[in-house]
Formats: structure tokens, C-alpha cells, sequence
């Protein structure tokens, strides 16, 4: 065991200005907004607009702020990690253009992909870089710009969705703050009810693929639900069990912001109360990999040094995680 731990030392988030509202989407689709949030708990989400702009410009922002509110320089940055889905290129890395474009130049950087899972993903690998005594500043990002792969005719996905960025930085801590475990899963027989059939070097980019809509998100609504529901809450509560955690032990059960179905379920199995759940659902939708570090964002002036959180998300692969952390700081008077 190191003597230190890994510890987030800051947050920060960045939402695009467009809302998309779901009487907006009702004029696309056959919805209404009473349809939307019984199902979901979804309002309204983000979009970013414009041509041109990839989910790098929204990484960038939150990168720039987080510097900013954390006294950092771009300098002295040893790595950035971006989890994401929707990359502005295939190659290269997306955290590599992030960290041109705010003067990291000392970082190395690479995507992560995970889907929804994926900023549990990077925060555990970031980890392990400080806790190696290898690294002592990494910047973890969870982004995805999920309004470039939504096919707007299709009710089951479009209304789910929205476009997001947080960032956290990660440093070390020798009081026994941050993180303290990690359980990370994944299954790709998942695959066949949640994935984007084409583009990929199995089936590229094509005109039969294009007119068959396949560069789109396709999701089997009812098989996602469940595994979510049963994988996504008996992980946190895994985690909570390996660590001799009770509810009453849990300051904030940060869930990642699928469907407020399955954030009721993962919060009743940790026998966690309402006003313990992080949750703005309601505002940005599912960000994929921007909903946790986006609540924590959100909710960063209520956070207490000390604070036991616990941290859970389910996305495509499937994939499945949770991490229990100590928060590393209080608010700022």
C-alpha cells in the first residue's frame, strides 16, 4: 500500500448554452413532456451547436475553469485523460487536443472509453498514476457531445440525451482523503441492445450505412433498464458492503444520470435517503461520460471534507463501476 491516497482537489463543468427543451422535442418526435419525465425525470438538456464543434470545445471550458479555480498552471499538468464516446476524430486523442489548446504541454494525454462508465474508468486509472508516485497533477475529464450520434426521428434515444463536460482534478493526499476503493465490470455481450453499428473498422462508413441510419445510437429500452437497475445498484452496494459502509455512513450517493427510475433503485438498495442523491437529470439529461463529474460540479459548494461518497454508473458494453471516496476539501467561505 502507498502512503498516500488520490484525492480530487477540484471540479469543474461546462454545459452548452442551447436548451433543448421537451416540448421543443415534441415537435420533432412523437412525445409530450408528461411522457418524458414519468419515464425518465428528464426536463430539458444541453446542445451544443454550431458546425464544426466537437465535444473538445466543451472539454477545453471546463479544463480552462478548473486551472483557473484550482490555482494551477496548464505547466504543470502531467497528464490528461478524457473519457468519451463522441471524440472529435477517430484519431488523434481528443485529450490531446484539449491539452494543446489550454498549454498543458508538459502532459501526456489518451481517451477512455467506457461509455456512461467512462469517467468512473479514467478517475481509477488516474489513480493509479498518482498513487504510483509517478504523476502528482492528472486531469480527469468525462465529455460527450451525444447530440452528434442521436438520430432525432427515434423517440427511444433522442429524448435521453444531452451534451456536457466536467473535469476534476486529481493530486495526492497524505490524510487518508480521496479515493479508497474501486470496483469496476464489464460485459460485452451487452452489446447486441446498446451500441452505434457502423463507423467502426467492422462496418465503415458507407452509403448503405448513412441511409440505414446505423451511425446513430440504438438502444433495446426495456433490456438496458434492467441490467442498469440490477448492475448499477448491486455495485454500489458491493462496494458499501466491502467497506463495512452503512446508508447513515453515506454523505452523497453521486449515481450517474440515466434515468431517475434507476437512481431511485440504487438508492433504495444503499438504503440512502432522497436528500443524499446528487441529481440534476432534470437540467442536462444523460451526458454519458459528463453526468458525474457534473453533479459533483453542481453540488461542490454542499461537499464537506471528509464526506464518504459513493460514486456508481452502468453504460454500454456493458460496463459498471463504482468508487467510495473521502472528499478531499471543504467549500471556500
Amino acid at each position: 500500500m502507498s502512503k498516500f491516497t488520490a484525492a480530487i482537489t477540484g471540479i469543474n463543468g461546462y454545459v452548452p448554452d442551447y436548451v433543448l427543451t421537451n416540448d421543443e422535442l415534441a415537435t420533432m418526435v412523437n412525445t409530450n413532456d408528461e411522457w418524458i419525465v414519468s419515464r425518465t425525470g428528464i426536463k430539458e438538456r444541453r446542445i451544443l451547436k454550431g458546425s464544426g464543434k466537437g465535444v473538445s470545445i466543451m472539454a477545453i471550458e471546463a479544463v480552462k475553469g478548473l486551472l483557473q479555480k484550482t490555482n494551477t498552471t496548464p505547466e504543470e499538468i502531467d497528464a490528461i485523460i478524457c473519457a468519451t464516446i463522441t471524440p472529435d476524430l477517430t484519431f488523434p486523442a481528443t485529450a490531446n487536443l484539449i491539452a494543446q489548446k489550454v498549454g498543458a504541454k508538459n502532459a501526456f494525454g489518451f481517451d477512455l472509453a467506457a461509455a456512461c462508465s467512462g469517467f468512473l474508468f479514467a478517475l481509477s486509472t488516474g489513480a493509479k498514476f498518482i498513487e504510483s508516485g509517478s504523476h502528482k497533477k492528472i486531469i480527469v475529464i468525462g465529455a460527450d457531445k451525444m447530440s452528434s450520434i442521436l438520430d432525432y426521428k427515434d423517440r427511444t434515444t433522442c429524448i435521453i440525451f444531452g451534451d456536457g463536460a466536467g473535469a476534476a482534478l486529481l493530486e495526492s493526499n497524505h490524510e487518508g482523503l480521496g479515493i479508497q476503493d474501486a470496483i469496476l465490470k464489464s460485459d460485452g455481450s451487452g452489446e447486441q441492445y446498446l451500441n452505434i453499428k457502423a463507423g467502426g473498422s467492422r462496418y465503415p462508413a458507407s452509403l448503405d450505412t448513412v441511409q440505414n441510419h446505423e451511425h446513430y445510437v440504438y438502444q433495446e429500452g426495456s433490456a438496458v433498464f434492467k441490467f442498469a437497475v440490477t448492475k448499477m445498484a448491486g455495485v454500489a452496494k458491493e462496494i458499501m458492503d466491502r467497506n463495512d459502509l452503512k446508508g447513515s455512513d453515506i454523505a452523497w450517493l453521486v449515481p450517474h444520470q440515466a434515468n431517475k427510475r434507476i437512481i431511485d433503485a440504487t438508492a433504495k438498495l444503499m438504503q440512502v435517503s432522497d436528500d443524499k442523491v446528487m441529481m440534476n437529470i432534470s437540467r442536462y439529461g444523460n451526458t454519458t461520460g459528463g453526468t458525474i463529474p457534473l453533479c459533483l460540479w453542481d453540488y461542490e459548494a454542499q461537499l464537506k471534507k471528509g464526506d464518504n461518497l459513493i460514486l456508481a454508473a452502468f453504460g454500454g458494453g456493458f460496463t459498471w463501476a463504482s468508487i467510495y471516496l473521502k472528499w478531499a476539501y471543504s467549500p471556500e467561505n
